[in-house]
């Protein structure tokens, strides 16, 4: 008995180091750098680092007081901050004709230029810059997060089309974590100093795109191949450890709110942070492994060969049997021939415009832009994607008049970012899950989402004591909830054709919501506030700030009637759409339309596939 269990613990030891001896070779670490896997892992960690955007509550204080900004003047930068990222249509295009890695090379040097030219001027290494070439500086360098978003997260939807609601869910939760992410970082590596701040996000977005610049690449799904390849197994591990992440940064987040940390904890909890962010690396190893052995078995499958007795046919009969396989090239060349764009059908772009195909179906740009279900959406954005922009880019001052301390201004600016996570994780994985299951449709989903935002503005318009931390919570988690959801019911309606454009267009009506709300609604009545406060003028470099609940109380009642408008005009989309979500949404990214192989019998057809074999009855 002992012999045994020795002998086989013994074999168990053999195996393993046999596993290890597989994966320590340079072939192996060629096949998962090389894999679709790694790609989905370059992509987690671009996007966790493009998310600069989200923290300028932190720095927009420093901004604000360095050069001598009033309210309405910051919000007017942050919207055209707003303008930069969400406006991608540029990216978008670039993307339709340029491989990924252009249009990620291209947003990390925007990304560079802008922010670095934003720091030089806080610090005071420059002259003081007009408002116009700061509102040039902040849109140029925030525009490269839409370059970001459409070089990585774009090309992850096309590479797993039957994933997309957990794809777009996982990939921006990334991004909605990249605050509190950069918050963490800055802290160990700058200190307490939000000049600096400024310019970690200037270099580390830029240095993260340049590593994996020919990394994220489309690789088009192929028959046969392994099961390993394409499951969304791997996408639920990468969840988990999300999750673990956002659970860390929040630990983080109130543990430094409630003691003073030394420099050097500070740097200990970054360097966990950063083990925690290359965790995933070990779930694309393993999955690669996995996909190794599949092909090596698959490999070792004899093929079957079956002879056919039947007489074999008249000469003639070969001759007309061989006729149609000769006459192939020929149409193949003269649909080639057709299908070569003429000035005449160039012109039927125009004339079919408005005769878009079916909702699923690939719709062109131009019937995508003037369809209703386009217009429904883009309304429903514009007052509830612009309402939740606009109280987390004033979150700060918010705090600040509301009496809050500014370690607490700090958390909840943090805290939005992990809610943010949790609302964009959630809406993708569960939207996936209930559309799968209940044929539940996303459009309706969101009008949901728009609802619970309006609890969040009251809170923020009421100045309820301690309700700030409830406010930021729920902000954080509508906003992020809402992204997923908008990008997944355009690549569902509209189709996959031209997703680069479409998808960069959905998130324009984020700057005009931002604009409206932000800039004309809540930065203008904030300053009428203020200046009640302070002899009915604003004029001069002195004290612009606004203490009590009535600096933004008509603003967010007004916000809160807005987004109350945007859920009712989401509603008339669900109602649109009923039917198609009702259908096999996913039908026809399937071989012929069927459902995807069990794994043994792909794995077989796999084998076959590389195999001489004979006729088959």
């Amino acid at each position: 008995m002992v012999s045994s269990a020795s002998g086989s613990g013994g074999g168990g030891d053999g195996c393993t180091a046999a596993a290890v001896r597989e994966v320590a070779t340079l072939r192996f670490a060629r096949q998962v750098v090389l894999g679709r896997w790694f790609m989905v892992f370059a992509c987690l960690l671009i996007l966790s680092a493009s998310g600069a955007t989200y923290i300028f509550g932190i720095y927009s204080k420093v901004l604000k007081s360095t050069l001598g900004y009033d309210q309405q003047t910051l919000n007017t930068l942050s919207f055209f901050k707003d303008l930069g990222a969400n406006v991608g249509i540029l990216s978008g295009l670039l993307n339709e004709v340029t491989p990924p890695w252009v249009v990620l090379a291209t947003g990390a040097a925007m990304n560079l230029a802008g922010y670095l030219m934003i720091y030089l001027a806080i610090d005071g290494r420059t002259a003081r810059p007009p408002v116009w070439l700061m509102c040039i500086y902040i849109c140029v360098g925030a525009n490269s997060q839409s370059f970001a978003n459409t070089g990585a997260l774009v090309t992850c939807v096309k590479n797993f089309p039957e994933s997309r609601g957990v794809v777009l869910g996982l990939l921006k939760g990334f991004v909605g974590l990249s605050g509190a992410i950069f918050t963490q970082l800055y802290i160990a590596i700058y200190g307490d100093d939000a000049k600096s701040l400024v310019l970690l996000v200037a270099w580390l977005p830029a240095a993260v795109s340049i590593l994996f610049v020919h990394t994220v690449r489309l690789m088009p799904r192929r028959r046969g191949e392994s099961q390993s390849a394409t499951s969304s197994d791997p996408f639920y591990c990468f969840l988990y450890i999300s999750m673990g992440l956002a659970t860390y940064l929040l630990v983080m987040i109130v543990v430094q709110n409630q003691m003073d940390l030394s420099h050097a904890a500070l740097v200990v909890s970054a360097a966990a942070l950063l083990l925690i962010l290359f965790l995933p690396l070990a779930v694309v190893v393993k999955q690669e492994y996995r996909i190794k052995r599949e092909l090596e078995e698959a490999l070792l499958v004899p093929p079957t060969v079956t002879i056919d007795n039947k007489a074999a046919p008249p000469s003639s009969d070969l001759q007309m049997a061989e006729q149609p396989a000769k006459t192939e090239p020929a149409k193949a060349e003269e649909s080639s021939k057709l299908s070569t764009p003429t000035p005449a059908s160039s012109s039927s772009c125009w004339k079919n415009m408005f005769n878009p195909p079916a909702q699923g179906e690939d719709y062109t740009i131009l019937q995508a832009l003037v369809s209703v279900d386009m217009l429904v959406l883009f309304l429903a954005t514009i007052c509830g994607v612009g309402g939740t922009l606009t109280a987390i880019d004033n979150m700060g001052q918010i705090g600040q008049s509301l009496g809050y301390p500014p370690k607490s201004i700090k958390t909840f600016i943090s805290l939005i970012s992990i809610w943010n996570y949790a609302g964009r994780v959630t809406a993708g994985f569960a939207s996936e899950a209930v559309l799968a299951r209940y044929k539940f449709p996303r459009p309706l989903a969101l009008t949901l989402v728009l609802l619970l935002a309006c609890a969040g503005h009251l809170l923020i318009a009421f100045g309820v004591p301690g309700s700030l931390y409830a406010a930021s919570v729920i902000i954080g988690f509508c906003f992020g909830a809402q992204w997923p959801l908008l990008y997944a019911i355009i690549s569902e309606v509209f189709g996959l054709k031209y997703y680069s454009t479409l998808y960069n267009f959905g998130s324009v009506a984020s700057p005009i919501g931002a604009y409206v709300l932000n800039v004309r609604v809540a930065g203008y009545l904030y300053d009428v506030e203020a200046a009640k406060q302070h002899g009915g003028t604003l004029d001069g470099a002195g004290d612009k700030t606004c203490i009590g609940a009535q600096c933004f109380r008509l603003s967010f009642l007004i916000i809160t009637a807005a987004t109350v408008a945007g859920a009712l005009v989401s509603l008339v989309l669900a109602w649109r759409t009923r039917k198609f979500y009702r259908s096999d949404i996913y039908a026809r990214f399937r071989a012929d339309g069927e459902p995807a192989l069990p794994e043994q019998q792909r794995l077989k057809d796999s084998a076959q596939s590389s195999a001489v074999n004979g006729t088959k009855e």
